[in-house]
């Protein structure tokens, strides 16, 4: 009877263990998704995604483009810098954030430069939601080629098969400002919220845009900035359908390759190979800086106007009053919103693509300046008190340092 007892529980070992290693991948991505914001560390898994998840390649620049040293050398960081009327040590919150990479660029030219964690110069990290700035610059270059004739016309123009959900006639332009007015809890913190729903599509398989094509509408669009991940999804679907490519290979055709990116790009996909282009794409520091450093210099990149110019400028430029700073009435994050992109207060131009976890592409016009910033900071959104969220605090820590370069 032992014997058969032994026998029983040697099989039932082996299928689980044979079962771990065929479903493999589908355990590691499951894992990864419901660990998000519950204080667990992840800054190893933010540098290997692509390793995990099914992804699309773009392939380095053929031509890569090297930032020069800042006057032939690298400045130090402020020690302290100042937040809501307390000093703040750098030390203290470049660890507390869990950051893994900072590149400051002054004039084009590397002023700082650092890693920590897993990071790594040639480390493709998790943009989050500075993907969106991605494909907003993308869908810039689409209307430009007349791939979109205007923002103006509804999304079902392009994708008919949102006909029937919250984004049945709603504009282009209202979609890219996050006003499309449709339902949409953004709550990280709440396993139930929208974006959570979505983040199970992507441990547990599903396709978004189904998901994104059931989203019901809450409101008349073009009235109120409200952050929707699903609006970003949305713009996905129209600039495959207008363009007839997918994300990857116009991107790679349109930024990656003339902007000399040194590494490859990869875009994490669902199951049917479609862009999570909300928060999927991955690279490395210096690619990101990249983007800031080409819409510091309106859309021109060594001579090149790569990204209209009059694009660039609506797209850090909110146009409606509630999409003003402060107009949310969000606390935690009350800056003003472009396309896609957020815009800070102050009288210097500010602007930046933001990601949960504390990932930033910061540009100062005013100062010259850009500022990357890649991090796993583990214990975002785990409440709903602003110190679980930082991204205020990281910019005050940004004007410190173009106040350290004046």
């Amino acid at each position: 009877m032992m014997k058969n007892s032994s026998r029983v529980f040697l099989v039932l070992a082996l299928l689980i263990f044979a079962i771990a290693v065929v479903f493999r991948s589908e355990i590691r991505r499951g894992y990864f998704a419901l660990t998000l914001f519950s204080g667990k560390e992840q800054f190893e898994n933010f540098a290997r995604l692509p390793e995990i998840f099914p992804s699309r390649v773009m392939a380095a620049s053929t031509t890569p483009y090297q930032f020069p040293p800042y006057r032939g050398a690298t400045m130090g960081l402020p020690e302290h810098f100042t937040f809501d009327g307390r000093p703040v040590a750098r030390d203290a919150f470049l660890a507390q954030t869990d950051t893994a990479a900072l590149i400051v660029l002054k004039d084009g030219a590397v002023a700082y430069e650092n890693y920590w964690l897993s990071g790594g110069q040639d480390v493709p990290w998790l943009s989050m939601s500075v993907a969106k700035s991605f494909l907003s610059a993308a869908i810039g270059i689409a209307v430009a080629e007349g791939h979109i004739e205007s923002i103006d016309q509804p999304i079902t123009d392009y994708v008919p098969e949102l006909s029937q959900s919250a984004y049945a006639g709603v504009r282009i332009k209202d979609v890219l400002q996050m006003s499309s007015g449709a339902r949409w809890n953004e709550d990280y913190s709440d396993i139930n919220s929208d974006i959570n729903r979505l983040g199970r599509i992507i441990a547990l398989g599903g396709t978004l845009d189904d998901f994104v094509a059931g989203i019901a509408r809450a409101e008349p669009p073009g009235t109120r900035l409200h952050y929707n991940s699903a609006d970003t999804q949305a713009l996905g679907m129209l600039l495959t359908r207008a363009t007839g490519r997918t994300v990857t290979d116009y991107m790679a055709q349109k930024l990656w390759q003339p902007l000399g990116m040194q590494s490859n790009g990869y875009w994490l996909t669902d199951e049917q190979d479609m862009e999570m282009v909300f928060f999927g794409l991955n690279a490395t520091a210096r690619d990101y800086a990249k983007l800031g450093e080409l819409y510091r210099k309106e859309g021109v990149w060594r001579g090149q106007q790569i990204v209209p110019r009059d694009w660039v400028r609506a797209s850090v430029t909110p146009d409606a009053p509630h999409l003003h700073y402060g107009a949310s009435g969000n606390a935690i994050f009350p800056l003003g919103y472009g396309y896609q992109w957020w815009v800070l207060d102050g009288d210097q131009g500010e602007y930046s693509a933001v990601g949960v976890y504390n990932q930033f592409i910061y540009v100062n016009p005013a100062e010259r300046l850009v500022i990357v910033k890649l991090s796993a900071y583990s214990d975002y959104a785990t409440s709903h008190d602003i110190s679980a969220y930082r991204e205020l605090e990281t910019f005050a820590f940004f004007r410190a340092i173009a106040a350290a370069l004046q």
